[in-house]
């Protein structure tokens, strides 16, 4: 007698939602679990979130708003039509999954979402790319490939320094999957990001400095760039998939917060005002002065390249 073969888990779970949905309990409008939510919430992994919410966008049970997050579809029960096959090429295949992250974040890019997307099969995607990791790094490149680099642009090495942060900071901000997806142990070698490399390098020049110094240089102010974008990231995904805005968020702890710092045992952090805490711009352009004041002295004092080894 043949055993009856359990169903998958993301059929469950999206059949859970697909329940609260109908029976009314989440409205047009409404945002659904985010693919981090069902994750924790069901303790599955994010690939088996991913799926459920394919499921439910295929079902036209769900869309997704930019800002909001994924909500309750308007046409709820209108199975979505996938587009019209068409012939795909590198740079609209690479432009739609980067729309898709930009909308849902990194977790949602998959092969299949990107085929259901594009409404071609998923094996066409492997003309372009061979798997998830390619893509992402494609990905990467095409975003890095956005802003035109200017030759030789601003004079003076601080000047150019401070370009070639700020331009990545706003790749940052218009992409904010962009710091998960960069690797500095394993480097990406594909055109446009290697060009924002090249080019910090070449802002060095004439300083007398070892190429083991600038190319640290390079990958410290890269660090820099990332480092507070990531947490931008953080703090917006976490407004879009709770609804909880930072303001919002730090009403609710203002009582734990007044004890804590009522308490005498904090003088200093008990002046500061949430902007200076919460303010990412600020941090950053801080961060990269302070770090390029640094980098000054080491120039302006000789023999201390020396120091970095």
């Amino acid at each position: 007698m043949a055993t009856q073969r359990p169903e998958p888990p993301y059929r469950h779970i999206a059949a859970e939602i697909r329940a609260r949905i109908v029976n009314g309990r989440l409205r047009p409008g409404d945002r659904v679990p985010s693919i981090r939510e069902i994750a924790q919430r069901w303790g599955v992994a994010v690939a088996t979130a991913t799926r459920v919410m394919a499921t439910l966008r295929d079902d036209g049970l769900v869309e997704t708003k930019v800002g909001a997050g994924t909500v309750v579809s308007g046409r709820t029960g209108t199975k979505r039509q996938p587009a019209p096959r068409q012939a795909l090429d590198r740079k609209q295949t690479l432009r739609a999954a980067v729309a898709i992250a930009d909308a849902e974040g990194l977790d949602a890019v998959s092969m299949r979402r990107l085929a259901a997307e594009l409404g071609v099969g998923p094996m066409s995607l492997y003309r372009h790319v061979s798997s998830k990791d390619e893509l992402v790094t494609q990905m990467t490149d095409e975003v890095f490939g956005e802003q035109e680099l200017p030759d030789p642009g601003p004079d003076g090495w601080r000047a150019k320094l401070e370009l070639i942060s700020r331009l990545q900071w706003e790749l940052c901000r218009r992409h904010l999957w962009l710091p998960r997806a960069v690797s500095f142990t394993r480097p990406m070698l594909v055109p446009n990001v290697m060009a924002y490399t090249e080019w910090t390098l070449r802002a060095l020049d004439g300083l007398g400095l070892p190429m083991s110094i600038r190319i640290r240089e390079a990958l410290t102010l890269h660090t820099l760039v990332l480092t507070v974008a990531l947490s931008m990231a953080d703090e917006i995904e976490a407004e879009q998939e709770t609804g909880v805005t930072l303001d919002r968020w730090w009403l609710t702890q203002r009582k734990r917060a007044d004890e804590l710092l009522r308490s005498g045992r904090f003088p200093l952090l008990a002046t500061l005002t949430d902007d200076e805490v919460a303010d990412a711009d600020g941090l950053f352009e801080y961060g990269l002065a302070r770090h390029l004041d640094g980098f000054a002295t080491l120039i302006e004092t000789p023999g201390q390249e020396a120091g970095g080894r």
